[in-house]
């Protein structure tokens, strides 16, 4: 497939790159390259790269976060032998490695998930991937269920299911992630978590024992009423996606459905939060 690369120069700020990573993907740009010049590409299939896409990104809505930009074609190439150059493994408090099916297994890890990560969000090399991840090595959650929510690779999916969670829910809205996440569940044989392409519309009528959100602000302050919705009683929702001066706020809309935070980590400003019902 041919891709567009988007070689785009934030606007001065701290988490300027961040927030414009955030929006650019939610625009459906798949995977993301910092600069060593301080630019930052994106890349979207060459068919998705219309001209309704190139209008908005000069407009208003990017102008905040994006000084200016430009265009490259990429042609067609071997996208897993430039991801195999590109990624290397992860391995977290010495208990759960992350690798690509390239790599090799390290004895002793307690945790061993293989991701294709084929430009999908969630392959633990993010701060609050590895910060959910963190979280769920905690956990005791054998027999219990639980929904990952915006679950990318499934990684966070895939872990609960090898701690004995079950039934367990992948869901996300993008179709790139969806695929990526049904070869992600079968490469680690655990055919039995059920993998939807949707979003939180999605919950109506179910309940889980766990619900992990690694999304973004917006859309978990969005969401978080359906989550209080879809959590059992003694239920726990844990999120990432945000920093940490957004804490308060996620916190004062949790409190509106009766969520009570237990508490929170972060790094590098990146922060997650567990809250109970």
């Amino acid at each position: 497939m041919e891709y567009i690369e988007l070689i785009c120069h934030p606007s001065p700020g701290v988490h300027t790159a961040d927030l414009l990573v955030t929006m650019l993907a939610d625009a459906g740009f798949e995977s993301f390259t910092e600069n060593e010049n301080g630019t930052l590409s994106a890349f979207i299939p060459t068919p998705l790269y219309t001209p309704e896409l190139t209008s908005r990104l000069g407009s208003d809505e990017f102008n905040e976060f994006l000084d200016s930009f430009q265009v490259e074609h990429i042609p067609d190439q071997n996208w897993n032998a430039v991801w195999e150059s590109q990624y290397d493994p992860v391995l977290i408090d010495n208990r759960c490695m992350v690798r690509a099916p390239f790599h090799e297994p390290r004895a002793g890890v307690e945790f061993d998930i293989v991701i294709m990560p084929k430009m999908s969000f969630g392959t633990a090399h993010h701060e609050t991937t590895k910060l959910m991840i963190q979280y769920l090595l905690g956990m005791q959650i054998s027999g219990k269920s639980l929904l990952d929510m915006g679950s990318g690779t499934a990684v966070l999916a895939i872990l609960a299911r090898m701690k004995g969670a079950f039934p367990v829910t992948a869901v996300d809205n993008d179709e790139w992630a969806y695929n990526n996440a049904l070869e992600n569940v079968h490469g680690n044989k655990f055919d039995d978590i059920e993998v939807l392409l949707g979003d939180s519309s999605l919950l109506a009528g179910k309940k889980y024992d766990f619900i992990l959100a690694n999304i973004n602000r917006n859309i978990l302050l969005n969401d978080i009423p359906v989550y209080s919705e879809s959590l059992n009683t003694g239920g726990k929702l844990f999120m990432s996606g945000f920093y940490s001066e957004d804490l308060p706020l996620i916190e004062e809309k949790c409190n509106e459905t009766g969520l009570d935070i237990i508490s929170s980590r972060s790094e590098n400003n990146w922060t997650a939060a567990c809250f109970t019902l």
